[in-house]
């Protein structure tokens, strides 16, 4: 495993984040749960080797609980979503926050596994919640991985 160093988002990373969200979100607005967030926006984290982001994780608090944004790990196996998913709740804590929340979609079967293994567990599945968000972004994809049809959003959640 390379050694990476997790460190908290610094605006001179604000333009490979925005690279990074679009191609992976395809655009720098995310809809979770029928928030639209300004992804490139949010406080976060990085995991930085050899001078380059390997990985990204956005977050937003509010109402004392803390909403896992975006997760990407540009360099998957070598434990950079996890460092990020743990550097995440010190401000959580700080904040008062009671547990670390996500949504991801139906499709999403990795996802659903990742954070499984990591302590996330299944709250809700909100059905049919993508043409919801779909209203607020238009280019969501109907089909998804594998070829799934793109419904529903699972909520997940680890307490702090």
């Amino acid at each position: 495993m390379a050694e990476y160093e997790i460190r908290a988002l610094r605006a001179e990373d604000r333009e490979r984040v925005r690279a990074i969200l679009i191609e992976r979100w395809t655009a720098l607005q995310i809809v979770n749960h029928g928030q639209l967030y300004q992804a490139d926006e949010l406080p976060g984290f990085v995991a930085v080797q050899h001078g380059e982001i390997r990985g990204l994780l956005t977050y937003s608090i509010e109402a004392g609980q803390c909403e896992v944004v975006s997760l990407d790990s540009l360099a998957e196996g070598q434990g950079i979503g996890t460092a990020l998913l743990t550097a995440v709740e010190e401000p959580a804590r700080a904040a008062g926050c009671r547990r670390v929340w996500l949504i991801t979609t139906n499709d999403n079967l990795h996802a659903l596994g990742f954070y499984q293994k990591r302590g996330f567990v299944l709250v809700a599945v909100h059905r049919d919640a993508l043409a919801v968000s779909r209203r607020l972004k238009p280019s969501i994809s109907f089909i998804g991985i594998g070829g799934i049809p793109l419904r529903d959003e699972i909520e997940l959640e680890r307490t702090l």
